[in-house]
Formats: C-alpha cells, sequence, structure tokens
C-alpha cells in the first residue's frame, strides 16, 4: 500500500488551509495512520503549529527541493505523532533558485516517491497562491483538498482554481482528482454562508465534504501553543469537526481502494 497524497490548496489566503493540513495529519494519525504533513508554504505556520520552531531547522523542505537532501534526511518527528518536513522562509529563495531549473515542477514528486511506502497519507500545505511552490504540490499530489470559507467571492475563487487544475493536469499531472471541498470558518447565523454553502451542494454534490468546520476560539488559539486542535483541546468543535473530515477521507480512500480491487477481480475471472 502506498501513501496517498493531498495537497490542501486555495488560491485565497486565509481560508484555513494550514490550519486544515495540521489538524487533518493529526486527526489522521490518531486512526492510527502513518502521516507525514510537507509544509510547502515560506511561512512556516505548519511547522510551528506541529510544535517545531522553524528558525531552528538543521534541515528544511528547501533542502529538498534544491536536491541537496534526501527527504528521508529532512524529516522530524512531531510531538502528535505524525512526521513533519519542515518548511521556513527559506522556501522563498528556493523558489526562485529554482526558476530557470529544468523539470522545476517536479522536484517535490521526485523528492517524495520513495517515502509512499512508508506513509498511508501525505498531507502537503501550499502557500496562498499560485507559485511555483503550489505547481510542484499539486505535481505530486494525488488529489487536492480545498478549504473555502462561505461568502461572496468564494465560489469565483473555487471557479478559477478549478480552471487551474484543468490546466495543470493536461501538461503536468493527468491524474489529479479533487479529493473535495471543505467549508471552514462557518458560522451558521449568517444567511449568506448558508446561501453560498447551499449553492457549493448544488454544484459540486458529494465532492463537497459533509463535515463543516465552525468558527471556533479554541482552533484559533492552538497554533500559538505549537499544537494541533486535537492535541490541545479535544472535546472542542473544532477537534470534533477535523476527527470527522479524517473519517471521511479514510471512507473515500476505502471505497477507492474496493473499486480499483474489483476490475482486478474481474480480470482474474475472466482469466480463468
Amino acid at each position: 500500500m502506498t501513501a496517498r497524497i493531498i495537497a490542501i490548496a486555495n488560491q485565497k489566503g486565509g481560508v484555513g488551509k494550514t490550519t486544515t493540513a495540521v489538524n487533518l495529519a493529526a486527526a489522521l494519525a490518531r486512526t492510527p495512520k502513518r502521516v507525514l504533513l510537507v509544509d510547502l508554504d515560506p511561512q512556516g505556520n505548519a511547522t510551528m503549529g506541529s510544535g517545531i520552531d522553524k528558525r531552528e531547522l538543521r534541515a528544511s523542505s528547501t533542502d529538498v527541493l534544491l536536491e541537496e537532501m534526501h527527504a528521508h534526511s529532512a524529516i522530524v518527528k512531531t510531538p502528535e505523532d505524525f512526521d513533519l518536513l519542515p518548511g521556513n522562509i527559506d522556501l522563498t529563495a528556493a523558489e526562485i533558485e529554482l526558476m530557470d531549473e529544468e523539470g522545476r515542477e517536479q522536484r517535490l514528486k521526485r523528492a517524495l516517491e520513495p517515502l509512499r511506502g512508508d506513509y498511508d497519507f501525505i498531507i502537503v500545505d501550499c502557500p496562498p497562491a499560485l507559485s511555483l511552490l503550489t505547481l510542484n504540490a499539486l505535481t505530486a499530489a494525488d488529489s487536492i483538498l480545498v478549504p473555502m470559507q462561505c461568502e461572496y467571492y468564494a465560489l469565483e475563487g473555487l471557479s478559477a482554481l478549478l480552471q487551474t487544475i484543468d490546466a495543470l493536469k493536461q501538461r503536468l499531472n493527468p491524474a489529479l482528482e479533487i479529493e473535495g471541498v471543505l467549508r471552514t470558518m462557518f458560522d451558521v447565523r449568517n444567511n449568506l454562508a448558508n446561501a453560498v454553502s447551499a449553492e457549493l451542494t448544488t454544484h459540486f454534490g458529494d465532492k463537497v465534504f459533509r463535515t463543516i468546520v465552525p468558527r471556533n476560539v479554541r482552533l484559533a488559539e492552538a497554533p500559538s501553543h505549537g499544537q494541533s486542535i486535537i492535541g490541545y483541546d479535544k472535546a472542542s468543535r473544532g477537534s470534533v469537526a477535523y476527527l470527522g473530515l479524517a473519517g471521511e477521507v479514510l471512507r473515500r480512500q476505502r471505497e477507492r481502494e474496493q473499486a480499483a480491487r474489483v476490475p482486478k477481480q474481474e480480470q482474474k475471472e475472466t482469466a480463468a
């Protein structure tokens, strides 16, 4: 069984990408699954939110992208039982350095390929722009999970992202799928949020996760303690939501595996 690589991406900032990356990694690790979180955002927030100081890294995802080090050597263990390929501001310099390199979009894919057998899931936290770093994540990924707020401009941003995914599939990664759309920072008292949520479900059907991540103070506090919400306050609404999301991701993975087994079984029966 090889790892499923899920990129957490949205061109819009402030929609809960890093929160989702860290908390999904922590929730899957509790199930328990073998999980690697890759921080590809120069802000290094996923690294700090996982309890690792981005200012004291001896190695990072930058070294891996520049092919100065194997990913195995740069990975650190987090206090919450998932592994982390950490990131920091050096990623900005790495992106500039890679600009003129041939096959620059394939760097992360090449780095993660040898690790697939070691994990069940590899989660990649992307920066909030369609940069070379994000392209590396989407080229390496099996699927993309899109966190989004249910607000006025969200659907427009999602349409732009879907067009980008289509273009990328044609050029770099034909197998890329949409893992799902996750509604984040949701306030049930907000009529607009409810209207956008309903429209999302109409347009994208079962691609929209049933899990809805609420606006939650505990969820906002957790990163400042270097913890996921599951480690910080397991009983909070935010924690319950991300544990629910992990359950949905696992269920979809089981369904994919079962669907893949059926044709193989049919082939054996035909051969017999």
